[in-house]
């Protein structure tokens, strides 16, 4: 099981996310609306964390100054090779600083922090579809571009068990 560190969106930005994961859902691409456990929520994961102690990364992660939201422009589309299709928020100095505290105060505590979570190595994305087939991106590229730019804030940080989804939610903004 793998704990990932999110940030989590405000109100109008998540309701155009699953707005967007809904119309793909319609179009026949599955999301993570429906996928594994059916708990997702729109999110930008700072971390994964493969092998952890969830108090101590709580309390690292706690002792973290809190944060105001942080705002993100989300206007481009993005794909991995393993097929995971993504919204990409402009890269900032800020979601940066933010997202390397978050990695030196879990590493602090022993836990595995996932390769393509190492400052250097991370692309800051949220997830639309885990699992996109080529003959579907051009429909998922439309239904995309219908909806960005995207204005949001990230508003919370909290932690997900990403193979329950069950959330432990930390007491600021990181």
């Amino acid at each position: 099981m793998t704990l990932a560190v999110c940030l989590l969106l405000d109100e109008r930005a998540d309701a155009a996310v699953r707005g967007l994961w809904r119309r793909l859902e319609d179009s026949g691409v599955p999301t993570l609306l429906t996928h594994t456990h059916g708990h997702h929520v729109p999110h930008l994961t700072w971390a994964a964390l493969r092998s952890y102690d969830l108090g101590a990364v709580q309390k690292a992660l706690g002792a973290l100054p809190a944060q105001p939201p942080l705002a993100l422009h989300l206007d481009a589309f993005g794909t991995f090779r393993r097929s995971r299709c993504w919204l990409a928020p402009a890269v900032t100095a800020s979601l940066v600083e933010r997202q390397a505290a978050v990695v030196s105060a879990v590493a602090g505590t022993g836990a595995d922090l996932h390769r393509h979570y190492a400052p250097g190595s991370w692309v800051p994305h949220l997830t639309l579809a885990p699992r996109l087939h080529l003959t579907d991106l051009a429909t998922v590229a439309a239904l995309v571009y219908d909806v960005l730019p995207i204005a949001a804030a990230g508003t919370s940080t909290v932690l997900i068990d990403t193979s329950t989804g069950a959330r432990h939610p930390l007491p600021h903004p990181i």
